[in-house]
């Protein structure tokens, strides 16, 4: 997928989102239900459905049930080109499923856990993660994380982030829309 020189998705490439976009979603507006058959992913367990739904979630910006074209392509940006600063607070909106401005333990350890059902990841349990990234970046012991402490604890400790970034890779569904097919197990853990 090429990029112009700001970084930016370019034309061609935007072109042949778009015709796949509306070919799958000729209304130009992408439910839940509908991502999910885009995406191949249907029949999963809960603990995977959960993930889905948080990441349909987050790109869904104006709340309405929906993705549109542009907010389907800023997602894709976002996941090839977007800055770390950027993807952290992405990342901290996907784990934040309650929405109060904080990621709880609980949280994390349930976003981790349908992670894991997608990828099949088992280095670590999500309650292992969850302990080491609060054991890392949790500054004033509270047993939450706030924006402010999640992106400048996993900007400053490069191990952290390159762990964050490798469970919650989004390239796979990427994949899955280029290719039109879901990965196997194997080729989804082949970037962890």
């Amino acid at each position: 997928m090429g990029a112009n020189e700001s970084g930016e998705i370019n034309v061609q490439d935007a072109y042949n989102w778009y015709n796949k976009f509306m070919k799958n979603c000729p209304s130009g507006q992408l439910s839940l239900y509908e991502c999910k058959a885009f995406l191949g992913l249907q029949g999963m367990n809960s603990e995977a459905e959960y993930y889905v739904d948080q990441v349909f979630n987050t790109f869904d910006l104006n709340k309405d049930g929906f993705i549109d074209f542009l907010e389907f392509i800023a997602g894709i940006n976002l996941i090839i080109r977007g800055k770390i600063d950027q993807k952290l607070k992405w990342y901290f909106k996907l784990y934040d499923a309650d929405g109060n401005g904080a990621i709880e333990k609980k949280e994390l350890v349930k976003i981790f856990r349908s992670v894991q059902s997608i990828t099949g990841y088992s280095e670590t349990t999500p309650e292992e993660f969850t302990e080491i990234v609060f054991k890392k970046i949790d500054i004033n012991h509270d047993g939450e994380l706030s924006l402010e402490e999640f992106v400048n604890g996993v900007e400053s400790d490069g191990n952290l982030f390159r762990m964050i970034s490798k469970i919650f890779d989004l390239s796979n569904i990427l994949k899955i829309i280029q290719s039109g097919k879901k990965p196997t197990v194997s080729e989804s853990c082949k970037n962890l």
